[in-house]
């Protein structure tokens, strides 16, 4: 048995199992240079490596069945499910995918390099089993996806939230301050103030929901330029998302 598992595997591998190991990694390498285009942690090296291991132990699943259906083991009473390795790659990319994601405040970074690293490893497990031209389309989907449909965000209005923290005495009237952050398409969802006595400095932080098309940079600066304008005292000015 161990002398065809050592023949079976010498034939196959010379057939297409290189081509499909190459193949997975090229095709993983165009989503991960994408996402290092975008300075991702989880770039060009890590698709590829996720892609590879992917197609990897696909043809591992598939050698293991051919080899104990060829040698006769199922009068053994064995049986090998050629998709029990296949569906374990996809509970270990979600935990790999879990790390790439973080969470900052209300906002929540690394959703779509999860998602990449999930299609990378669904385009690997494709090539492995030889299904080239389905990894082909999928890539390219995958592509168009991340590039050609994020112009896309340009094109309709959205929420998104950030934080807006001020510094000015404490003689200020809060409310002043209140109306010139206040505008159309924003929401204050919610406001702390902390005054310091001895320092004579109040501390405003306006917890903020903009509806808005396109960048939402120019209307953070729009916002910081009323306060500057507005002839309040300030002593400092943050925002972040």
């Amino acid at each position: 048995m161990l002398a065809f598992m050592f023949e079976w595997f010498s034939e196959s591998f010379t057939d297409n199992t290189v081509i499909r190991l190459v193949a997975s990694c090229l095709l993983g390498a165009v989503i991960g240079l994408e996402r290092d285009m975008h300075g991702r942690a989880a770039g060009l090296r890590t698709n590829m490596l996720v892609a590879l291991g992917s197609a990897l132990f696909m043809i591992i699943s598939e050698t293991v069945a051919v080899l104990y259906s060829t040698t006769g083991a199922g009068d053994t009473g064995l049986r090998v499910d050629p998709s029990r390795i296949a569906a374990q790659i996809i509970t270990g990319i979600g935990f790999l995918g879990a790390g790439a994601i973080l969470k900052e405040g209300l906002n929540v970074r690394g959703l779509t390099t999860a998602a990449c690293l999930w299609v990378s490893a669904g385009i690997g497990m494709a090539s492995g089993a030889g299904l080239f031209e389905l990894a082909v389309v999928v890539t390219a989907i995958s592509l168009f996806t991340l590039t050609a449909v994020g112009y896309l965000d340009k094109l309709y209005a959205k929420d998104s939230y950030r934080t807006l923290e001020i510094a000015v005495p404490n003689r200020t009237d809060l409310s002043r301050v209140i109306d010139t952050v206040k505008r159309e398409h924003l929401k204050i969802l919610h406001l702390d103030y902390e005054r310091d006595y001895q320092k004579d400095q109040m501390i405003v932080v306006f917890n903020i929901r903009l509806f808005h098309k396109g960048v939402p940079d120019k209307l953070s600066h729009k916002i910081i330029g009323d306060l500057e304008s507005s002839g309040f005292p300030i002593q400092r000015i943050k925002w972040w998302h």
